[in-house]
């Protein structure tokens, strides 16, 4: 059975930018890019692309990658926070940008995040890679797995830190789905380091490349890249009150475009949606009838607020309506997608959300299973 969780990462990413064309709303900006996403992370709604889906380098964004499964590894407990990692020779000969680690020498773990995050060290990704999978080609292994577990259905990598290769690929897509599951399954990890404005290592101190942590008070990550191929990207998130906004830019010309065109996709969500919550966490959406369970009837809705990125002005025009799954029989295991809510806009399809259950029913006894049994043949 299907948990809410994992049909949401299906469904994530649902455009609302036709409907906006349709009501007569300020036209999305065109950025000075290859391609670009502007998503509203809560309900995974894309507000704004252009080429998202084309696969393209993604250099050092690909340390996204590197820092879910570093922070999935200390969450495992495979290494620690403390722990002194040894640098290897390839790690230290690493190309392109460096925190500077010493052959011969150990790096604490929490160095090694904060090289690769803030300095957007390669060394710091092979030195990690190696030490959570032994090698950097084991760890590209776990990544692949990674991303095909989170839907990056057009992404192969084939390093931990983007170096170029004609099989090391991806999307603003798949960036997006990527970035998302950092901040909703690793929160506190996000906020300590990628809003970390500078990092001094070895003697060296090195500033955080997003020159939007400067800009704009409401931005707190999250990564650059840059190879001669891939082009000046960022993918940015920010939060105004309870909106977050995530943009991914990909393929400018220069460090102050890639900042210039950001911050364009940010204020033009912020400015031009507003978020309305149409069920609090745990509200009942509706309560359904249950077969063949310990009780009858079974309290379904969302785990999370649920809220939706509307144009402004249109909040009144949101409707909704709740189709359950005919005939739920028990058991029900809580999370269990056991419903659809349909929105509307305006009266035009808006979009289609799964609703879960808020409780576990577990099956009834044999006494009582008989009896819903008769009851369904008239049912």
């Amino acid at each position: 059975m299907r948990t809410l969780r994992s049909l949401c990462l299906s469904l994530l990413f649902l455009p609302v930018l036709a409907l906006a064309q349709q009501m007569s709303l300020p036209t999305p900006p065109t950025l000075a890019a290859k391609s670009w996403l502007l998503l509203e992370v809560p309900s995974g709604q894309v507000l704004s692309s252009q080429a998202a889906d084309d696969r393209l380098e993604p250099a050092s964004l690909t340390k996204l990658m590197t820092a879910y499964l570093t922070f999935s590894a200390l969450k495992q407990g495979t290494i620690k926070l403390d722990q002194a990692i040894p640098v290897s020779e390839k790690a230290w000969r690493a190309q392109g940008s460096r925190m500077f680690i010493q052959v011969g020498t150990q790096v604490v773990v929490e160095d090694l995040i904060k090289g690769m995050i803030v300095q957007s060290g390669n060394d710091a990704c092979v030195a990690l890679a190696e030490a959570i999978a032994g090698s950097e080609d084991n760890f590209a292994q776990m990544m692949n797995r990674e991303a095909q577990r989170l839907g990056m259905k057009s992404t192969s990598f084939r390093n931990a830190a983007g170096m170029p290769d004609p099989q090391h690929y991806t999307t603003a897509s798949d960036l997006a789905r990527l970035t998302t599951a950092l901040i909703r399954d690793f929160p506190q990890e996000y906020a300590k380091y990628y809003s970390i404005r500078e990092f001094r290592y070895n003697k060296i101190t090195q500033p955080n490349r997003n020159r939007l942590l400067w800009l704009d008070p409401s931005v707190d990550g999250v990564k650059t890249g840059h190879t001669d191929a891939a082009g000046y990207c960022l993918i940015s998130s920010a939060k105004r009150g309870p909106r977050r906004l995530l943009s991914v830019v990909l393929g400018t010309t220069s460090d102050s475009v890639r900042a210039q065109e950001s911050l364009k996709l940010l204020n033009y969500g912020f400015q031009f949606y507003d978020a309305v919550k149409l069920y609090a966490k745990d509200q009942p959406v509706s309560t359904l009838k249950v077969w063949k369970g310990t009780q009858g009837t079974l309290k379904a809705g969302f785990a999370n607020d649920f809220q939706l990125a509307v144009p402004k002005g249109f909040e009144q025009s949101l409707k909704s309506e709740f189709v359950a799954q005919p005939k739920l029989m028990a058991p029900i295991a809580a999370g269990q997608i056991v419903g659809t809510l349909k929105v509307s806009l305006d009266g035009k399809p808006f979009g289609e959300y799964p609703v879960s259950a808020l409780e576990a029913i577990p099956e009834g006894g044999a006494v009582s299973r008989a009896i819903d049994t008769v009851r369904l043949w008239f049912n």
